[in-house]
């Protein structure tokens, strides 16, 4: 009989973060559904250290967390004078200068940027409360597919403060200024249905079909060759920031590229 396959076991696990890779797919996991993956600086460098971690066969990761909520956002712990064990506190990064405090703030970004490279196509598996922070890392993600009992929120401005893990960017993108500014300045629960509609979500489904649609969603976007894949992320990220001439001379090169490729005479 042949011996199973060896499993390499996950490749980060540490903080409330897990990775897993296999082939062409990484699974990053929130993996503290006691405290509702709820966030932190240590959690933060875990997330920005798995982004690190990817071997470069990895297309498709999958952001996904344990437990009933996708994350309840920043840990409250953050805003006591104690903050958390072996960090500074909020307060006493708002006691320090200026280039400090937009150092760490740049650092905890970090977490939340590299989800949009764009050799990789990133996919948020997102279930019950997505707040804040954690309505900010589902932002990151390039597809989100929402549970039906999914509830984002954008609490910051309620606490005196701003979305600041990069997430005002894309839900401008995606529901346009006046319901982006709406969303903020209100906190409300924007609702799985809501979502669809508004393409904050490419796709809603119960709670127990999750995990299958975002199977499926992963393998369709296998299914494509991998550069040609990239070229048109890269086309369509860049759409907003060029007039329609500059993105018709940038799609003319893009096809171009993939032409001699196809052809066997890419460089």
């Amino acid at each position: 009989m042949a011996s199973p396959a060896h499993d390499p076991g996950p490749a980060l696990d540490q903080d409330g973060v897990r990775l897993t890779v296999d082939d062409a797919i990484a699974t990053v996991t929130l993996t503290n559904p006691a405290k509702r993956n709820a966030q932190s600086p240590a959690l933060w460098r875990a997330l920005t250290e798995a982004g690190r971690l990817l071997p470069g066969s990895v297309r498709v990761v999958v952001l996904r967390a344990e437990g009933k909520s996708f994350s309840a956002g920043l840990d409250r712990q953050a805003f006591t004078p104690e903050g958390f064990d072996g960090e500074p506190s909020f307060i006493d990064l708002a006691r320090g200068g200026d280039a400090e405090l937009d150092a760490t703030i740049a650092e905890y970004q970090e977490a939340f940027t590299w989800w949009r490279r764009s050799d990789l196509v990133s996919v948020a598996a997102v279930q019950g409360h997505a707040i804040g922070a954690g309505f900010q890392l589902a932002l990151a993600c390039d597809l989100r597919v929402v549970a039906d009992d999914v509830q984002f929120a954008m609490r910051e401005t309620g606490l005196g403060l701003v979305p600041d893990l990069t997430g005002t960017h894309p839900l401008v993108s995606l529901v346009g200024y006046a319901r982006a500014l709406e969303i903020c300045a209100t906190g409300r629960f924007v609702t799985a249905e809501e979502a669809v509609s508004t393409g904050l979500a490419n796709l809603a489904v119960p709670a127990e079909q999750l995990d299958p649609a975002v199977r499926d969603l992963v393998s369709a976007v296998l299914a494509a060759p991998r550069d040609a894949v990239v070229e048109t992320k890269a086309l369509l990220l860049s759409a907003g920031n060029r007039d329609y001439e500059a993105q018709r001379t940038a799609e003319r090169a893009a096809q171009g590229r993939r032409l001699r490729d196809l052809a066997g005479l890419g460089e």
